[in-house]
């Protein structure tokens, strides 16, 4: 299950771009807190502590408790805005959720036991075609990846996502078709032998049919 994390923050007065630049300026960035039908609540968080968060891998799928002045809110974190040259967080947004809500999140998925798999062993690659899934789970259970066994695939096999065994209590966000998750597909030699071996058995050879230079030769012997 994705933990639960603690992000102290302060309440902004000053709003406005002036006042953001001045904020990332001494370290902080800007956040704000919504949802639930009550008032946007425009907060500061540290730089620092933020950017470890994000570094994490599961920030954006983890319940995040915002606290200001010891009175914390529970939050999933809905969208982070960086800078287009530094890549540093420039602003955060938040969205006010109760303990079981219902959530949709993109959680990693994680392929196991590779050594398992003859496909992969024969030299085979690990296509992987989904690398984050959209489910719908409460809240309090989100799951911090989605693991799928790779045992017995062997080239050529699709993981779709019914053949997926997903935690108590998650549905993928998208139900409404079987989609594919990862393909076992041949190394690029491999798919080169067997494209010519397919191209060699595709031309036609009929049995005692003979080539117009061994007919013109036997028409010369007949004249002769």
């Amino acid at each position: 299950m994705s933990e639960q994390l603690t992000l102290p923050a302060q309440a902004r007065d000053g709003l406005g771009k002036g006042a953001s630049r001045e904020l990332r300026r001494n370290g902080r960035v800007p956040a704000v807190v919504y949802g639930q039908k009550k008032d946007p609540l425009s907060v500061h968080v540290e730089e620092k502590l933020l950017s470890k968060m994000l570094s994490s891998g599961h920030f954006m799928n983890s319940v995040v408790m915002i606290d200001v002045d010891g009175k914390p809110t529970r939050t999933l974190p809905k969208a982070v805005d960086f800078h287009p040259v530094t890549s540093r967080p420039v602003h955060v947004d938040f969205l006010r959720i109760s303990e079981h809500t219902k959530v949709n999140v993109a959680v990693p998925m994680r392929f196991d036991n590779e050594e398992a798999s003859p496909g992969l062993k024969r030299g085979g690659v690990l296509n992987v075609v989904v690398h984050e899934l959209e489910i719908v789970c409460d809240a309090a259970h989100i799951p911090a990846e989605i693991h799928i066994p790779l045992d017995g695939l062997e080239i050529g096999d699709s993981i779709h996502i019914s053949g997926v065994k997903l935690p108590e209590g998650v549905t993928p966000a998208n139900t409404e078709e079987d989609f594919t998750v990862a393909t076992i597909v041949a190394p690029s030699a491999m798919k080169s032998e067997e494209e010519e071996t397919a191209a060699a058995d595709a031309v036609p050879t009929v049995e005692g049919e003979e080539t117009e230079g061994e007919g013109e030769a036997a028409e010369g012997g007949e004249e002769a």
